[in-house]
């Protein structure tokens, strides 16, 4: 069992459930340019997402009926036990208690104050995923849409550690604020505005090379765009859902 405290409070991996397997791994291979690997057993039904020929992520069993096709970030605890007992301390909720997954560790399902749901994860040996900037093909940053960003903060930096970094003034959209680890940014939140109804959800961006490229194959094989590519500081970026209705983000920068 990992003890490491090192990847406490980081995104190592991240799941889509989906309604057609296959169909997600051909649009993802040609959107952001992933490989796909078989894992566990011949009668397994999950296959690893990779990236650079690393696993980053992977492809779950079909959603459960009533539940939409979604993407799920996984983020590491040193302790699950400890972090699954303080999350309804603190106003979240324990959807399933931690469990096994042979030989990589363990994990459990939480949701946070505002509904938005996340896993965490304890590995047994070393934490998927690293340090530093995203490479080509990796997720790059994560976005949390809430009803109440002071306290989403307050809530993941009790578990995480996560602190301000900075707040960004949206005007009539309200405030923007950017989270850091280790005082390293790595994601944002934002208070869902009435012009934008939407549920309380994280958004994960993925790295690629040509951002225009990336969202006319989204066009091209089914998805739809719903943040057409537009500059932020630093980059540029597009929202979309893929062809099963999962929400999902990419991300450019000139790093």
């Amino acid at each position: 069992m990992s003890t490491n405290p090192s990847y406490r409070g980081r995104f190592v991996w991240y799941d889509l459930m989906t309604s057609d397997a296959a169909g997600a791994q051909a649009f993802y291979q040609a959107v952001a340019g992933w490989g796909t690997e078989g894992w566990g057993p011949p009668e397994s039904v999950y296959t690893m997402w990779t990236a650079n020929g690393k696993p980053i992520g992977g492809i779950g069993p079909k959603t459960p009926e009533g539940i939409p096709p979604h993407w799920m970030g996984h983020i590491g605890t040193p302790d699950i036990e400890a972090t699954v007992a303080l999350a309804p301390t603190i106003g979240g909720k324990v959807l399933m208690p931690p469990s096994p997954i042979p030989t990589v560790g363990r994990f459990a399902i939480l949701q946070d104050p505002s509904g938005a749901t996340f896993s965490v994860f304890q590995a047994e040996a070393e934490a998927p995923g690293h340090e530093g900037p995203a490479e080509l093909g990796e997720f790059s940053w994560v976005e949390l849409a809430t009803t109440d960003i002071d306290a989403a903060l307050d809530f993941y930096g009790k578990l995480f550690g996560w602190t301000l970094s900075n707040d960004m003034d949206m005007g009539p959209l309200g405030t923007y604020r950017v989270f850091a680890r280790n005082d390293e940014m790595m994601g944002g939140m934002y208070n869902i505005h009435e012009s934008m109804p939407m549920p309380p959800s994280w958004m994960y961006y993925v790295r690629v090379p040509d951002l225009d490229a990336a969202a006319a194959k989204v066009a091209e094989l089914g998805g739809t765009i719903i943040q057409p590519p537009m500059d932020i500081p630093g980059g540029r970026i597009f929202m979309a859902t893929d062809p099963q209705g999962a929400a999902f983000a990419a991300h450019w920068s000139p790093m």
